[in-house]
């Protein structure tokens, strides 16, 4: 089954994981996801894969978190919207195979599923 990267290129972990897989000798499909963001379901349906709740997937260190006041915010729902309004929020890179996904941190971690 394929392997699929939601990639930011710009970013060292990201590039990194992308490494990885490639040195497994797997051809990923790259997902650019600042370019084409992950819908509401998808960002759903990759926390049920991580087994994480929405704010583990979020670059909480970002200025746009902050502007956005998303620490205050409660509801899992108005934090996954955010992310897809926003892709900037994701945490990168996300590595998904087989049913199974991993975040790239360190990238390390998705070898646990290649």
């Amino acid at each position: 089954m394929s392997t699929t990267i939601w990639h930011n290129p710009r970013c060292s972990k990201s590039r990194e994981t992308l490494s990885l897989i490639e040195e497994k000798g797997e051809q990923p499909t790259i997902r650019k996801y600042l370019e084409d963001a992950p819908s509401i379901e998808e960002i759903r349906d990759i926390l049920e894969l991580l087994g994480i709740e929405p704010r583990a997937l979020m670059r909480t260190k970002e200025a746009l978190y902050k502007e956005l006041g998303l620490a205050d915010v409660a509801d899992d729902e108005t934090l996954i919207k955010a992310m897809a309004d926003n892709p900037k929020l994701i945490e990168r890179p996300v590595v998904i195979k087989n049913g199974k996904a991993r975040l790239g941190r360190p990238p390390e971690a998705v070898l646990e599923i290649l």
